[in-house]
């Protein structure tokens, strides 16, 4: 290929970025890099159709361009070559190249084979499934996943499910006076098993509907109050707001995580330790 014909290539290439065609991009990159795969300027053409198939969720292709762009970054710099190889290698199962993608960033891992399992602490991820948008807080298990630990109100999704992040918050939670990120989502990776049931419960006093969730989290199940859910429009859902955990008293909907006999049995436990102040009623399954 003459040097004209790839500045014209590059061209055209930069050219469908900038108008977000992520598909025309890539093609064209892969065609130049067919060419020229280790020029200077080529570690960027690598990352950028790596990103692109990144962007059109194919990430089989982000994976097989990925591991190029990164095997041509610096290691230990915080490359984002790094992050978005590990994404993909995450989803792609690949956890030996994963592991190294995560370190080729600069983060370290306890050593270990297979999927990560470790705590990086909480943080939110911005659920998005047919247009529905949703944060809920996670437990994060490695750098791009965490653990579902709300009952989601969004129709399809289950508490416990495991989700892929993308690297770059959009948004902050404080929580007790910690500042959390917000992420998007990029996949469910893990379904969760457990329905989601709504129930109406009465309770005398803030302490009641306490001790009604802390029941439910002691046996690996979720509760959520719907007084603890919160309406934020697409803009101040990516802006910092202060959570602050609101429990109101008398009757209200909480939304539940559990096997329905489990659910059963552990409000009937709830409403029987105290004589008067905590009743239920109207247990259905909902997802």
């Amino acid at each position: 290929m003459k040097k004209s014909e790839a500045g014209e290539l590059l061209e055209q290439a930069r050219t469908a970025w900038e108008a977000e065609e992520w598909l025309r991009s890539a093609d064209l990159y892969e065609r130049l890099l067919a060419h020229f795969p280790d020029e200077k300027a080529s570690e960027a053409w690598w990352y950028d159709a790596a990103l692109a198939h990144k962007f059109l969720r194919n990430w089989a292709k982000a994976y097989e361009l990925g591991r190029e762009a990164a095997a041509r970054a610096p290691r230990g710099e915080g490359d984002p070559a790094y992050w978005n190889l590990g994404i993909a290698a995450t989803i792609q199962g690949d956890w030996a190249v994963a592991r190294d993608a995560w370190a080729g960033f600069g983060i370290e891992l306890p050593d270990g084979e297979g999927p990560i399992e470790t705590r990086f602490g909480p943080a939110c991820v911005r659920l998005d499934t047919d247009g529905q948008r949703e944060v809920v807080w996670i437990e994060r298990l490695c750098p791009t996943r965490g653990k579902v630990v709300n009952v989601p109100v969004t129709g399809g999704r289950r508490y416990g499910e495991i989700v892929v992040h993308d690297g770059e918050p959009k948004g902050q939670r404080i929580y007790g006076g910690v500042e959390v990120p917000v992420f998007d989502e990029l996949l469910l990776l893990e379904a969760s098993e457990l329905p989601t049931l709504e129930v109406t419960v009465s309770a005398a006093e803030a302490d009641d509907l306490e001790a009604l969730l802390a029941l439910f989290t002691e046996h690996g199940f979720g509760a959520e109050p719907a007084s603890g859910v919160r309406v934020l429009c697409a803009c101040c859902s990516e802006g910092t707001h202060e959570q602050k955990r609101t429990v109101t008293t008398g009757a209200q909907q909480v939304s539940l995580a559990a096997p329905e006999e489990e659910a059963r049995r552990l409000l009937e436990r709830w409403a029987g330790e105290t004589v008067i102040g905590r009743s239920w009623s109207g247990l259905a399954m909902v997802g």
